[in-house]
């Protein structure tokens, strides 16, 4: 199958702008941007026919092609990474069987999550677009709950039902739980991973559709798909003693440098 991975990247964040040039310090004390380490990490996945960085910032475009990247310039108009996935498809004349969406500010992403996610949306004829899901342990789920109670918005969480199908997304931590866990403990709640895997036929229709009244409270672009009632499969991927974080406040910075450190990352 020919897979192709779109880094999409923005520079105007409301959250955090100028988010993809933020540098990062690995184990050996080297800088490198937020952008080019999510493209690194997009380079080692197995099986990829193409990577391309999806960009409409002349800053983000210089910075990706001096490290070696190809970038796609995209409108200005696209309200998301997913619009700007569909876009960069379009403009590279399509022709794939899968597109993954890599999202610019997940650069701890393994590359067996992406294998594994391809491997997931191929396999199930029924579902249009796939997402990783990663349950926590203990230190994950008590990091969701300390950015929750310090006003922050962390990770995102997922449920899905018996056939692995999403039933919803949220930046609350969902579902509920009383209980208190240790660090080592498996929990009940689902990180959701931010990358996905399209048909190209479902890609090319989510920019056609309006944002729904959920995906707007939520802000989350994957909601879109299930307003309009579109299966979304849920693909979980083992940890395998990695950590895993993404990249959504300026505080995450530390916390992803000493997770670069703690992997011996360069």
């Amino acid at each position: 199958m020919k897979t192709l991975i779109v880094i999409p990247a923005r520079y105007a964040s409301s959250r955090y702008p100028g988010k993809p040039l933020v540098t990062l310090t690995g184990a050996t004390g080297e800088s490198r941007s937020l952008i080019e380490r999510s493209w690194r990490a997009a380079a080692e996945v197995r099986g990829v026919t193409r990577v391309v960085v999806a960009t409409d910032d002349d800053r983000i475009r210089d910075a990706a092609e001096a490290f070696g990247a190809e970038v796609v310039m995209t409108s200005t108009e696209c309200r998301n990474g997913t619009e700007r996935c569909a876009e960069a498809h379009e403009t590279l004349g399509g022709g794939y069987d899968i597109v993954v969406n890599l999202q610019g500010d997940a650069p701890l992403t393994p590359a067996w999550f992406i294998e594994d996610l391809v491997a997931g949306l191929a396999a199930d004829a029924t579902a249009e677009v796939a997402t990783p899901v990663l349950r926590c342990d203990g230190r994950a789920l008590n990091g969701f709950l300390d950015d929750r109670r310090a006003g922050r918005v962390g990770g995102t969480t997922a449920v899905f039902g018996a056939g692995r199908k999403a039933l919803y997304f949220s930046k609350e931590v969902i579902p509920y739980t009383g209980k208190t866990y240790a660090d080592d403990d498996p929990t009940p709640v689902f990180h959701h991973v931010g990358v996905y895997a399209y048909r190209p036929a479902a890609l090319a229709a989510y920019p056609l559709w309006e944002p729904g009244p959920i995906e707007s409270l939520e802000g989350l672009e994957q909601l879109r798909f299930l307003e309009r009632e579109r299966p979304v499969l849920c693909v979980e991927v083992e940890a395998r003693g990695r950590q895993f974080w993404e990249l959504n406040n300026p505080s995450d910075v530390p916390k992803i440098e000493a997770m670069l450190a703690e992997m011996g990352a360069p």
